[in-house]
């Protein structure tokens, strides 16, 4: 089976509930209806009756099989705003009823409201909204896993032939978030990717710090901070007694081709096994995920955010409904926690 069809079968096994916040977008409503016909997830669409009723009529959807709230007159609407008026004054930021109830007004925020007081187990949206409007949500409403100082995002990789080490799914990150991370924040890019790679993939996560030098075979200022993330990563691993193998700065082929890194790198504990790729900056990492789609004909599923509470996925302007499934699929299996 393909990764995305392990996905939907791991998806399958347990009982999770999802929010689909954008009702008023035809691939939504469809979407959610393929999402429980394939026993994915419960799901509740966020929408006006007007609005999910035209959304069904232009998607030919003639029988609803999901939930339905209509948030702007929900019972939890100013619960919610009350909620957000709270951790806002917490941050140091504080806002009156009327601007936290202009922010809960956000289809994106309510949503992800519900997956912060437990309504839901996590939320699928960006059909229509930026990924800006996502970010502000997941970030100002959700926050940060416990041990984890800035989120991240990844892209799984569901390659059409497997990689020379073997392996058919392979995880990227950052692709999609942070532009330029420090050393530390790669380790908290790192450490989301691993627990992401086992709730997805299953395993041992094998992650390899990429560079355009392996083990010091090149100088220059901008390798000092993966050399360093990969030194404070072996410190965390060893510290925390973690299940993950980890090695940098590799070279793309040292970390993916074993006769490469038995050339170029035989004492690395990656070699050429990695199945977690950690990119220096987003340059790097975007650039990366579209040549792998693009060129090798490989599924490239998300970008993933990691390092929330909860799971919060966004999904490209121009998905299918049948990209919103997979991307449900993704959400339940990484509620899972691997």
């Amino acid at each position: 089976m393909s990764a995305i069809e392990n996905l939907i079968a791991k998806a399958a096994k347990v009982d999770r509930k999802i929010v689909l916040p954008e009702g008023q977008d035809p691939r939504v409503v469809a979407a959610a209806n393929k999402i429980i016909e394939q026993n994915i997830a419960d799901v509740i669409v966020l929408g006006s009756e007007e609005e999910i009723s035209a959304a069904c009529t232009e998607a030919g959807v003639s029988e609803r099989k999901f939930a339905s709230v209509d948030y702007m007159n929900s019972e939890d609407f100013d619960k919610f705003a009350t909620e957000f008026m709270k951790m806002r004054e917490a941050k140091g930021k504080p806002i009156d009823m009327d601007k936290a109830r202009k922010a809960i007004s956000s289809r994106i925020f309510y949503g992800a409201f519900m997956c912060k007081t437990g309504m839901v187990d996590g939320l699928v949206a960006g059909s229509i909204a930026s990924t800006a409007d996502m970010l502000r949500a997941a970030f100002m409403c959700i926050g940060t896993a416990p041990g984890i100082k800035i989120g991240s995002s990844s892209f799984l990789m569901d390659l059409k032939d497997p990689a020379p080490n073997g392996n058919q799914a392979l995880l990227y990150a950052d692709c999609g978030v942070n532009p330029d991370p420090n050393a530390e924040q790669l380790v908290d890019i790192a450490m989301a990717a691993a627990d992401t790679y086992r709730s997805l993939v299953g395993g041992q996560p094998k992650i390899a710090f990429l560079s355009f030098s392996t083990k010091g075979s090149a100088e220059h200022a901008i390798l000092e901070k993966i050399s360093k993330a990969t030194e404070l990563f072996k410190a965390k691993i060893e510290a925390e007694g973690l299940d993950i193998v980890t090695e940098g700065e590799l070279q793309a082929d040292a970390a993916l081709v074993p006769a490469v890194a038995a050339s170029k790198a035989p004492e690395s504990a990656i070699q050429g096994d990695a199945n977690v790729l950690i990119f220096p900056d987003l340059n790097a990492g975007n650039i990366a995920y579209k040549l792998t789609q693009r060129l090798a004909g490989a599924g490239a599923y998300g970008p993933i955010l990691m390092g929330l509470n909860a799971p919060l996925n966004d999904l490209s302007r121009g998905c299918s409904d049948d990209d919103i499934v997979g991307m449900a699929a993704v959400t339940v299996c990484q509620s899972l926690k691997g």
